[in-house]
């Protein structure tokens, strides 16, 4: 009997065991429906700086190498081939080399090809025929001297220094291989690439359309037939389409604590994950307009912050308080909280608003008489709600401040041509490293240096923790940076955000980034269980 009820068990358990499998079984087919936030400002990657182009275009396109997309947190071991089916470096570290995959055509039946690797470095580093609009992330490959090819598919990436943090970088959302044939201009509203899916439609204020590419060198994928962004810039009428069941999914990073909870109560079927997104909330000051190149009028606008409530306000608590660096556990590189608490106004905000106080006392404002300014910012609600804080928090030290919401087509171009005074910017960070945090934000001279902060001697010390193998070694050297750049006012950081997404239990092999907002949205083994 005991042998026959065990038997029995095993062979239930066999075809529970035979079910799930076939349940799990990837389907082919279907329309992946997700509501776009806004209307991005174009489709090229390379000359855009927010994730409102990545997510849509990233499934266009492939990079040299990648962050596995179902590794939640990237790191240097997460990182795996594409384009490329295999990289070394040279014995002096100066060199890195790519074999390169072969028969992979472009959506239009080109071939890809060696010479499009260095076609795509030539247009970053501006040393092509063809030119950028925008060029936000040229200096993170400022150490690239030159591209050379080897045949059709083997390229050489030649460093002035060592750069191991390179790898990182190209493994990045934000680093897709363009075409030679294809002009830069045309990628911002056509793209071609070699990717999952091929473009469709760009309607502006309505859908960007994605089909299935049938010739992708990934034999059997993608699953889907295609990907469907419907635009809706009001979170409330958003979050409602995806309850009503009209889109799959929400907008990738777009969720807060609260609207989560809405989501799941009223439809508790909903999967929905929260996590770190690599994206500070922070206050960028234009130093070379008075009265704001007064240094001790920067520091006192620093003191007058209050992060906690930041925090408590914006994500219910669901983010973190840090310096540039995305802070721990999720973040490898940021400051420990120890460290962070010797910071000027990262401690007693009381005391902090006080000494603030006795400042701008001291420049001439008062109660009376305060500063008037205007706090610029993206004209969405990501953007104006912590903006309406900051200005609310402003008060506390006579600034009286006015919200100036500005479209996101036009706001890179606005604060990087220095056509502000104030505003509130939210800084994502492409990979958790500190040579792409650094050198673009706070390098001397780079577009995405909004504050024009330029320190030649911290310069010099990027380069030195850049060239340093030891993590540990170049932890502490990264934290002493990081250190001063918040004791310099050079943008300070209000918050680290922790946000996500919800979609509908049929849509499966779903993987969130914990450390990137921008690396996560090939898509191409995605599948509808409908």
């Amino acid at each position: 009997m005991r042998t026959n009820f065990v038997a029995l068990a095993t062979a239930i358990l066999a075809g529970l065991t035979t079910v799930a499998a076939q349940a799990a079984e990837p389907k082919h087919g279907g329309i992946l429906k997700v509501y776009h936030r806004e209307t991005p400002p174009s489709l090229s990657i390379h000359e855009e700086a927010t994730f409102s182009v990545n997510i849509p275009a990233m499934g266009i396109f492939n990079n040299l190498i990648i962050y596995d997309q179902h590794k939640p947190q990237n790191s240097m071991g997460t990182i795996v081939p594409e384009l490329a089916t295999s990289w070394a470096w040279s014995q002096d570290n100066k060199d890195l080399t790519f074999k390169l995959r072969q028969g992979v055509k472009w959506h239009d039946g080109q071939p890809f090809t060696a010479k499009d690797v260095k076609c795509t470095f030539d247009l970053l580093q501006g040393k092509g025929q063809d030119k950028f609009r925008k060029n936000p992330r040229k200096d993170l490959f400022n150490n690239i001297s030159d591209v050379t090819t080897n045949g059709d598919f083997e390229v050489t990436l030649h460093l002035t220094r060592p750069q191991p943090s390179l790898v990182a970088m190209l493994a990045s959302g934000y680093t897709p291989i363009y075409s030679c044939h294809v002009p830069a201009a045309q990628m911002r509203t056509h793209p071609i690439g070699t990717g999952p899916f091929k473009f469709v439609e760009f309607k502006q204020n309505e859908s960007i359309t994605l089909a299935k590419n049938p010739n992708y060198w990934k034999k059997g994928l993608p699953y889907l037939d295609g990907i469907e962004y419907t635009i809706i810039k009001n979170r409330a009428t958003a979050v409602l389409a995806f309850v009503a069941g009209n889109v799959d999914m929400t907008f990738p990073t777009e969720l807060t604590a609260a609207l989560q909870k809405d989501v799941k109560a009223q439809d508790p079927t909903a999967i929905c994950e929260i996590a770190p997104i690599n994206v500070s909330t922070n206050l960028i000051i234009n130093r070379e307009s008075p009265p704001f190149d007064n240094l001790e009028l920067r520091k006192a606008m620093a003191l007058a912050l209050d992060r906690k409530s930041f925090i408590d306000i914006i994500f219910q608590g669901q983010g973190d308080a840090g310096g540039t660096l995305l802070p721990p556990p999720e973040g490898v590189w940021g400051m420990p909280n120890e460290m962070l608490k010797t910071i000027p106004g990262y401690g007693d905000v009381n005391k902090s608003r006080e000494e603030a106080r006795a400042v701008m006392t001291k420049l001439g404002y008062s109660a009376d008489k305060p500063l008037k300014i205007k706090v610029a910012t993206r004209n969405l609600a990501t953007y104006r709600d912590p903006a309406v804080v900051l200005i609310d928090q402003l008060k506390t030290i006579y600034i009286d401040a006015e919200l100036d919401p500005v479209e996101s087509s036009a706001w890179f171009a606005k604060v990087a041509r220095n056509d502000y005074s104030v505003g509130l910017n939210l800084t994502g960070n492409g990979i958790d490293d500190p040579d792409q945090a650094f050198y673009e934000n706070y390098g001397c001279g780079s577009e995405r240096n909004y504050t024009h902060y330029c320190n030649k001697d911290l310069q010099k010390l990027f380069d030195e923790q850049s060239v340093e193998t030891n993590v540990e070694k170049r932890k502490k050297m990264v934290w002493d940076i990081d250190k001063k750049l918040q004791e310099d006012v050079a943008r300070p950081i209000l918050m680290h955000a922790r946000s996500g997404l919800c979609w509908k239990p049929y849509v499966k092999n779903m993987t969130i980034m914990t450390n990137s907002s921008y690396n996560g949205y090939r898509y191409e083994d995605i599948w509808l269980d409908k």
